[in-house]
């Protein structure tokens, strides 16, 4: 066979091949073709996305339709909760109703309460003392009601603030007629019966700061019916450790209902390091003073205050001090 021939004969081979594999393309396009066809879910979702805006006018953003977003883990943070805001105290007007402040002139009051405080703060500091006895928490009461608790509770809160190394927490114990938020204008919620009933209120929540630097006040709190066991349960027992631990450079100072006129003090009592007993001059009787002194007598260290008297030793000698400083 020539060379022509031979190149010929290649030639045709070559031809048939190439129809071959262009049928068997022809084949596998139309089978791909019917695929395309066949109305499967994703040919539906290519289509429902290739639609045109202008048919579904697009969203508003899911926190504007009110819905909530689902957050992932690690997008989650802590948000602290702001401190309570600060009160301010009408000292203005405290002054004028007879109480002291940080601004008070030097007075027969103001010496008094001097001379009130020191052995208060020195049982409280005192690191040799009772280790079974929190000595920091103190507690003002009285035998009747109208005997000047309030009176001598906020005012030796008052002193003690005015102390360079000492600070004073002042706690509205009188959970049946509390004083404190219409003498001081403070709230009366979240406060100490919050503190008792709440698992999710700390301390520091509900402490009200004062523009008194050193003043902080514990309210009250909500009213509750059996406010005299909440103040006898664990719950109070396990507060009044935390108060002294927490703020052990602190004179904690309540003010407690009347000894003989509910139960309440009687149960705070049980819990206090020191205790105030304020009498009343020339109105209490001695009667009801050895009753009241006789429902705390668990407290290793009560001291005595005679209040509304006519005439002081400390008076006295104030008078003469003022008398030095005009010469």
């Amino acid at each position: 066979m020539s060379l022509i021939e031979q190149a010929a004969k290649r030639l045709e081979v070559l031809r048939r091949a190439g129809a071959d594999l262009r049928e068997e393309s022809s084949q596998a396009d139309a089978q791909a073709r019917a695929i395309d066809e066949t109305p499967t879910p994703e040919a539906v979702i290519r289509a429902l996305e290739a639609r045109t805006p202008q048919s579904h006018p697009p969203l508003e953003p899911r926190e504007e339709r009110g819905e909530t977003r689902t957050v992932p883990r690690e997008e989650v943070r802590p948000v602290s909760q702001p401190l309570r805001p600060h009160v301010a105290i009408d000292l203005a007007r405290l002054a004028a109703r007879g109480f002291l402040t940080p601004n008070s002139p030097k007075s027969q009051l103001a010496d008094e309460f001097r001379v009130v405080k020191r052995p208060i703060i020195r049982n409280a500091l005192d690191k040799n003392g009772s280790k079974n006895k929190r000595r920091n928490l103190v507690m003002v009461t009285s035998a009747l009601p109208a005997e000047g608790k309030t009176f001598t509770a906020v005012n030796l809160a008052m002193s003690v603030a005015s102390e360079f190394d000492n600070t004073v927490l002042l706690v509205d114990g009188d959970v049946a007629h509390p004083s404190l938020p219409a003498l001081l204008n403070i709230p009366r919620e979240p406060g100490l019966l919050d503190l008792l009933t709440r698992d999710d209120l700390d301390v520091a929540d509900a402490l009200v700061r004062t523009n008194v630097e050193k003043l902080s006040i514990l309210p009250t709190g909500s009213r509750h019916k059996r406010a005299t066991e909440l103040l006898a349960s664990e719950q109070m027992a396990n507060l009044l450790a935390e108060l002294s631990s927490r703020y052990s450079d602190r004179i904690i100072i309540f003010d407690s209902p009347p000894l003989l006129a509910t139960t309440e003090a009687r149960v705070l009592a049980t819990h206090m390091g020191q205790i105030v007993m304020v009498v009343a001059a020339d109105t209490t009787t001695q009667r009801a003073v050895n009753h009241a002194l006789s429902t705390i007598e668990s407290c290793e260290i009560v001291l005595m205050m005679l209040n509304k008297a006519r005439q002081t030793e400390v008076g006295s000698y104030y008078g003469y001090y003022s008398d030095e400083e005009q010469s």
